[in-house]
């Protein structure tokens, strides 16, 4: 019995790990908000947002890795340098700049076309198979589509309001409103939804080179360590060429800092560590199926923490979106459980046939030794009868 529950918890690690995950991400969405209603340069804040992840990160990496950390070649870094620009410092202001151009909801339902960008990078780069004519294809390709179905109807439907619980709580109160980002005319939302849709496919191939660092390099808090660091100087080097208002960089004891410690050390410390193991064990297209729970959580706590009321395509919405995520993981699991069926039987297969192979190899052997044997003794033998002869004839 004692087994059976740590298999069931071993097994239900990465889906507990990935939900806590998306909470801590739908949880800064709530902090970016207060910080820009506060009037901090969202720039600024991703840039302290990988500074305090990499000085969180690095003390880690070094004690708890030190032994098993392997060398850092070229590739690695280089795979670190590309997993610092694009899934770090890029994702991130392709994600501001959207929101700023359109709205925070609408920037946060863009990532969930993030499933299906991975799913079809996936495929091109081989690291998923399709497998339509299986039903665990089947239900990977339809939970996806549920998954953003879902997203898309909880933004863009909104019905009547419903009124479950009321904490009279919003945050939003406890901040000085000092004039913060706020979503540009429609002629700008167009640039705002490309750049949303850019973030969205940033974020999948950062998972795809993720998973191939992790496979050369598998040390989840070094990788991070490592991604954070590059973010932080890109970011930094950015940040100042395009705002010089260093009056900007000040921090006290307010949602500013508070914020930047929580996207630092929370986010890109904890949660993206928890998302390189996850890819490492499972692979990307398994941590991007997660996305959509983010909007159930952000939903949520929108209600509880910044007193915004639910409606019926919030709560549709969510509904699709977790029975697209309980069919996309059905899927998997089907598909894990099939290969992990086939492995005993391709070992078994490959078993005989080295055993065939050296048998028939050990026969061959034999034969040639053989064969070489009987030709050294004929050898031997005309060379005694010449030696022989020769003796004859001297006498």
């Amino acid at each position: 019995m004692l087994m059976k529950l740590r298999k069931l918890l071993h097994e239900l690690k990465p889906i507990l790990l990935m939900v806590v995950a998306q909470l801590s991400f739908s949880g800064v969405n709530v902090f970016y908000k207060l910080a820009s209603y506060d009037g901090m340069n969202l720039r600024v804040l991703i840039a302290y947002r990988f500074i305090f992840a990499s000085a969180f990160l690095i003390p880690l990496a070094l004690i708890f890795e030190r032994k098993i950390r392997p060398k850092l070649t070229k590739t690695i870094l280089f795979q670190a340098f590309l997993c610092g620009f694009i899934g770090g410092s890029l994702t991130q202001t392709l994600y501001v700049e959207g929101l700023v151009l359109t709205s925070a909801t609408f920037a946060s339902a863009m990532t969930n076309l993030t499933p299906a960008v991975t799913f079809v990078l996936a495929i091109l780069f081989g690291l998923e198979k399709m497998g339509l004519r299986t039903l665990a294809g089947k239900a990977k390709v339809m939970g996806t589509l549920l998954g953003i179905g879902g997203a898309m109807l909880l933004i863009f439907f909104k019905g009547a309001e419903i009124d479950i619980w009321s904490t009279h709580v919003n945050l939003m109160k406890l901040v000085k409103p000092h004039g913060g980002h706020v979503a540009a005319s429609d002629s700008t939302r167009v640039l705002g939804s490309l750049l949303s849709i850019c973030n969205c496919i940033s974020f999948s191939v950062w998972l795809i080179i993720q998973a191939k660092m992790s496979a050369n390099f598998p040390c989840p808090y070094s990788s991070a360590a490592l991604m954070a660091s590059v973010a932080a100087i890109l970011q930094v080097v950015f940040t100042l060429c395009i705002d010089r208002d260093l009056s900007q960089w000040k921090l006290g004891w307010n949602i500013r800092l508070f914020t930047a410690a929580y996207a630092g050390i929370v986010v890109q410390g904890v949660t993206i560590t928890l998302i390189t193991w996850c890819v490492s064990i499972k692979g990307p297209l398994y941590a991007s199926i997660f996305n959509p729970l983010q909007l159930v959580f952000s939903a949520l706590e929108g209600s509880l923490l910044i007193d915004e009321p639910l409606h019926v395509g919030s709560i549709l919405g969510a509904t699709l979106i977790v029975c697209g995520l309980y069919t996309v993981l059905w899927g998997k699991d089907t598909e894990a459980k099939k290969i992990s069926q086939l492995i005993p039987l391709k070992i078994s297969e490959e078993i005989e046939i080295m055993s065939t192979t050296n048998s028939t190899n050990s026969n061959c052997q034999n034969c040639e030794n053989c064969n070489r044997g009987k030709v050294d003794k004929n050898l031997s033998e005309n060379i005694h009868e010449k030696e022989e002869k020769n003796t004859k004839e001297e006498a």
